[in-house]
């Protein structure tokens, strides 16, 4: 059984970066290795991003396709592209953003598609917990 935090690390946070990753070197002309120093990745996981050998192309498809991830996508690549370094305040984008996957529960969807036989109970447990305010 994978916590929420697992999925995040083993799928959300590199499809962000791969989403990132395209987006900084197609939009904003920066190189391979500003990228790769940018996003704390190497220049080899840059290009296999950009070359979609590396990521879950379904995921990326997916949350390239919700308006609102796009949308913050959007303005921390717009922050990246203009500092050239994770600020403060970028990385409150960044946690905003997977707040956001967390509390619309887009993150439930990507664990049933790695782990199909997941107790109902243990999934309303944790529906509860993630759209809890804190």
């Amino acid at each position: 059984m994978l916590l929420p935090s697992e999925i995040e690390a083993k799928s959300l946070i590199p499809a962000v970066r791969a989403i990132l990753a395209k987006k900084l070197i197609q939009e904003y002309s920066l190189k391979e290795e500003d990228v790769a120093k940018v996003l704390g990745i190497t220049q080899a996981a840059v290009s296999n991003y950009v070359r979609g050998t590396r990521g879950d192309l379904d995921l990326i498809s997916k949350l390239g396709s919700v308006r609102e991830v796009m949308r913050m996508v959007d303005d921390i690549a717009r922050d990246l592209a203009a500092d050239k370094a994770y600020t403060p305040n970028t990385m409150a984008k960044f946690f905003e953003l997977c707040n956001y996957m967390r509390y619309t529960l887009l993150i439930c969807d990507i664990h049933h598609s790695m782990e199909s036989n997941i107790d109902e109970q243990i999934c309303e447990q944790c529906r509860g917990t993630l759209t809890r305010k804190h």
